[in-house]
């Protein structure tokens, strides 16, 4: 029992920091789990067992496979087809083909492609448009074992306690269900899909800073004289000057050395700035604004939230430069340097060589740069490409094949013809997300070792009123509360010790509970900061985090009823 009571304690501990802290996911499983190994609750053989868990190895290889996946041209072509005059049309045919996208793609690869060209149709608000988005992208995941990485985590507990492999479209009852439901949920709410008037070129307002040099020709001169008032696409809304602000910008102000003139408008005329003699970009100073521009999101666990790029060193933490940023259509006001970064920030990059190999960058940004160079595939390297996955995908789903052995000798040959680069690989390889789901693993082999099971069989033997469908519930309640405030996949993997407990413990079939924490997981709609797609939107599409709890309550509550619902006629207990 106290033993029990000490692995408890641990999964206390780690569900406390995952909320309130912003240490790493991954070093925080990775604590836990030492600390199970370290009370015996876990043997050696057992802990390094799970890296190499047949789920996992499966999940690693779809995701390096989707690497190459997500540059085919497969998703602009869907873009310039999914907006019509119709809002309802609109929303039908954008929540149809980013659920059916997201069913086999990466869905944060399909709402990045698309949410471009949404957010500049001549039709409707991109407001109106751009939640749907990630919605279906969220509920065409549900559909298929491959559509969402917590899908794929799920399988691998199942794997390792129950010795059953999930099938590819194991998902797609209650998944095809849920996604019809929500989208003609979408269709019928779409009257509370904020409105917001369109701006001609919002999205392209970022705040740019540039120095005047002590010996530029602008010095002594006034703002008008020095033709700062004419640049295309850009318009000088402040000067600091030394510790005030200058605001508004008067034609007749005269410029000094050391001044610093901020601008906002269309990043790409920062080279417009580069033309003015004695003036100096913020990312000038770093020595890096002639390499590729890099367009990023910053996520809500980034340990940029809350601090200045001159708190934390950017330039040393990242090898890159921050050209410009934009806040969700917020005038920003004073130094780039000084502005107190928030979750959903974008940031345009000047990139140094050795940013792509900081293994710090998935847990500070989502990439949804158009700007950055990505190699482009000819037609039949695409074909082969889609082709060969589709291949892969029908082998798994009527058994011939298994997923991990065809995913594993698919991604050799891409290497082996070069369509997959090996340092890419290497840069984009998900390490942390590994060492989550194999913590995750452990953690759940030591709620066995460490009487813990036996501990809620009793207690559950003392308490008879619980039945496994209320058990049910109550798994997917939590894992949904987890997922609003943490990650999808921290989430389940968090959970799935309970509900395999429970299973246990209540003597009924381990899959019904395995499914409820794969769709509890997945119901990331009332906070834009619970899941990668939601934050790509929020900014886009100028919401507030009412924006998206209004529509997404409902979502929620619909989502619950189908799920809760069906699961037990579909997953018998």
């Amino acid at each position: 029992m106290i033993d029990a009571v000490f692995y408890v304690l641990i999964i206390a501990a780690l569900f406390a920091a995952l909320v309130m802290t912003h240490v790493r996911p991954a070093t925080l499983f990775f604590s836990a789990l030492l600390g199970c190994y370290a009370l015996g609750y876990v043997d050696t053989p057992t802990l390094l067992g799970n890296f190499t868990n047949t789920g996992l190895v499966s999940l690693v290889l779809l995701m390096l496979v989707s690497i190459a996946l997500e540059r085919t041209s497969l998703l602009q072509i869907l873009a310039k087809r999914i907006v019509s005059p119709s809002l309802k049309l609109s929303i039908i045919k954008v929540s149809t083909l980013t659920a059916a996208a997201s069913a086999f793609l990466n869905n944060t690869a399909v709402v990045a492609s698309l949410v471009g060209p949404l957010t500049r149709n001549k039709h409707h608000a991109p407001s109106k448009l751009l939640i749907p988005l990630s919605y279906a992208a969220i509920l065409g995941g549900t559909t298929t074992l491959v559509g969402t990485s917590t899908n794929l985590i799920v399988n691998s507990f199942t794997q390792q306690y129950d010795g059953l492999s999930l099938a590819m479209f194991s998902f797609l009852p209650i998944g095809l269900a849920v996604t019809l439901v929500g989208i003609l949920l979408l269709i019928l709410c779409h009257k509370l899909l904020p409105d917001y008037p369109r701006v001609e070129g919002e999205h392209k307002k970022y705040l740019l800073e540039a120095k005047v040099n002590p010996d530029s020709p602008l010095v002594g001169k006034s703002i008008e004289k020095n033709g700062l008032r004419d640049l295309n696409d850009l318009f000088l809304v402040e000067i600091v000057r030394e510790k005030r602000l200058i605001s508004p910008v008067r034609p007749e102000n005269k410029v000094r050395a050391g001044d610093k003139l901020i601008f906002t408008g269309h990043v790409q005329s920062v080279t417009a700035l580069q033309r003015i003699p004695g003036l100096t970009l913020f990312a000038d100073s770093n020595g890096l604004l002639s390499s590729n521009l890099q367009e990023v999101i910053v996520t809500h666990i980034s340990t940029l939230v809350g601090k200045t790029l001159k708190d934390v060193g950017f330039r040393a933490k990242f090898d890159a430069a921050v050209v410009a940023i934009h806040r969700n259509g917020e005038r920003l006001s004073g130094k780039l340097g000084e502005v107190t970064i928030r979750p959903g920030d974008r940031l345009m990059l000047a990139v140094g060589h050795d940013f792509h190999n900081r293994n710090n960058l998935d847990k500070n940004f989502y990439f949804v740069s158009e700007h950055s160079v990505a190699k482009a595939y000819n037609r039949t390297s695409e074909f082969a490409l889609l082709g060969g996955f589709a291949v892969v995908i029908a082998l798994a789903a009527t058994a011939l094949v298994p997923l991990v052995q065809g995913l594993l000798v698919f991604v050799a040959l891409l290497l082996a013809t070069k369509v997959l680069d090996g340092q890419e690989l290497k840069r984009r390889f998900p390490f942390e997300l590994v060492i989550i789901i194999a913590s995750a693993l452990g953690l759940a082999n030591a709620f066995s070792g460490s009487g813990a099971e036996l501990a809620l069989q009793q207690l559950l033997g003392e308490h008879q009123g619980l039945t496994p469908f209320m058990a049910l519930v109550l798994v997917y309640v939590l894992t949904v509360l987890l997922t609003e405030l943490i990650t999808n996949n921290a989430a389940a993997a968090l959970m799935f010790p309970l509900a395999y407990g429970l299973a246990s413990s209540l003597e009924v079939s381990l899959m019904p509970f395995a499914m409820t924490v794969a769709y509890g997981a997945s119901a990331a709609f009332i906070s834009p900061y619970s899941y990668q797609t939601n934050m790509i939107v929020m900014n886009a599409g100028q919401y507030r985090f009412a924006d998206f709890a209004r529509l997404g309550v409902i979502m929620s509550l619909a989502y619950a009823t189908v799920v809760l619902s069906l699961i037990n006629y579909v997953f018998e207990f």
